[in-house]
């Protein structure tokens, strides 16, 4: 019998850090709500997600530990995570750390960049990155300036590009094709948007808003963008302009310039301010963020993790998974496999177990919570 508790899973958030590097992904700092309050989660853990067996495990960190924070802008650049921004109980926050996450003896040690050349960009949270040749491209978010700067309410360095570059905003969406850096939608001022822009990241040329082909994903703010193969992004989630937490998917091909709504995503189960990342196999890997209109009701934050196949899985993948779904039948024969293959086995048979106990713990949730009594009020 298993262990229930080697099933364990990281905690509920919103507004967190993830990253992708090698078999993991990494999950740190995020916020959820505890009666009302905000409460910001340790900045002293982080969560590993092991890909191949759907494990997780929390490790303690140690070092220059940046501040506990929600919507800092989280980016892995050659084994390192690099966080930026934020938001805290002191306000907004500009300051740079990194951690290594190939550590060899499992330490993770933060550090704190304080020798640069240049003016950092002004304290904001909600923002968004783009890396590129092993560069660290900040763009929007939420912020303040001196008064006698308040000309406008964002940090825009427009003297520096050409082109016409998006208006200023803040909990929108970045991604990386080619050289190209993408830009969608967020809240600009009173509104939000469901405008697509790039910026060449060699000369750092705006294209101007790009005028897709057919129909197009609704205005919305705290949506992911992920690039996926050379030539497409996956959109997801988000809230949308008249407030409705949102759980459509979309593929941009940017090619065709053309938008395709995925019709087989999870439509009850809708996510805003979480996190997305692209797996080995082209999978995205959404976790956490909130299924509530944060701006009005914050109690809904998500743990679970949800997988959007974009492809087909390869052949030995689609093996694994029938072998690791009935282990139980096949466990006589699975001995028999060579034993290259055993390991693999070994670790689908794991992650299907996990899988399986994760979703009977949320059924029993929610039993519980449809047999708790309700209140009226009068």
């Amino acid at each position: 019998m298993a262990d229930s508790q080697a099933f364990c899973v990281a905690e509920e958030r919103s507004g967190h850090c993830a990253v992708v590097d090698g078999h993991f992904l990494y999950v740190w700092g995020g916020y959820v709500s505890i009666e009302d309050n905000e409460v910001y989660l340790p900045n002293d853990e982080i969560w590993t997600y092991d890909v191949d067996s759907g494990l997780w495990k929390m490790h303690l960190m140690e070092g220059e530990l940046p501040p506990s924070m929600s919507g800092s802008c989280g980016a892995c650049i050659n084994g390192r995570l690099y966080v930026f921004g934020g938001y805290d109980d002191k306000g907004y926050s500009n300051r740079l750390y990194f951690v290594d996450l190939r550590t060899r003896d499992g330490t993770y040690i933060w550090e704190k960049i304080t020798k640069f050349e240049g003016q950092p960009p002004t304290p904001r949270d909600k923002l968004s990155c783009w890396v590129y040749k092993d560069r660290l491209i900040y763009f929007g978010g939420y912020g303040y300036r001196r008064h006698s700067e308040l000309q406008e309410c964002f940090d825009v360095h427009d003297a520096s590009w050409g082109g016409v570059p998006p208006q200023p905003r803040a909990a929108h969406s970045c991604a990386v094709l080619g050289n190209k850096g993408y830009v969608f939608g967020g809240r600009v001022l009173q509104t939000r948007m469901n405008d697509l822009h790039y910026l060449n990241l060699d000369t750092w040329v705006w294209s101007g808003r790009i005028s897709v082909n057919g129909e197009s994903p609704k205005h919305r703010s705290w949506h992911t963008l992920t690039a996926i193969a050379d030539d497409k992004l996956f959109l997801f989630g988000g809230l949308s302009a008249d407030n409705i937490p949102l759980s459509d998917g979309w593929i941009h091909n940017i090619i065709t310039n053309c938008w395709k709504q995925l019709r087989h995503l999870p439509y009850t189960r809708p996510r805003l301010w979480h996190t997305a990342c692209l797996g080995k196999e082209n999978e995205i890997m959404v976790f956490g963020g909130s299924k509530d209109n944060l701006l009005f009701l914050d109690t809904g934050h998500c743990n679970d993790l949800l997988i959007f196949q974009t492809q087909p899985y390869s052949l030995l993948r689609s093996c694994l998974d029938c072998i690791g779904k009935n282990a139980i039948i096949l466990k006589s024969q699975i001995s028999l496999l060579p034993p290259k293959l055993l390991q693999q086995v070994f670790q689908k048979i794991t992650f299907w177990t996990a899988a399986n106990y994760r979703k009977e713990q949320r059924i029993q949730k929610g039993e519980t919570e449809n047999k708790q009594p309700r209140v009226s009020s009068c």
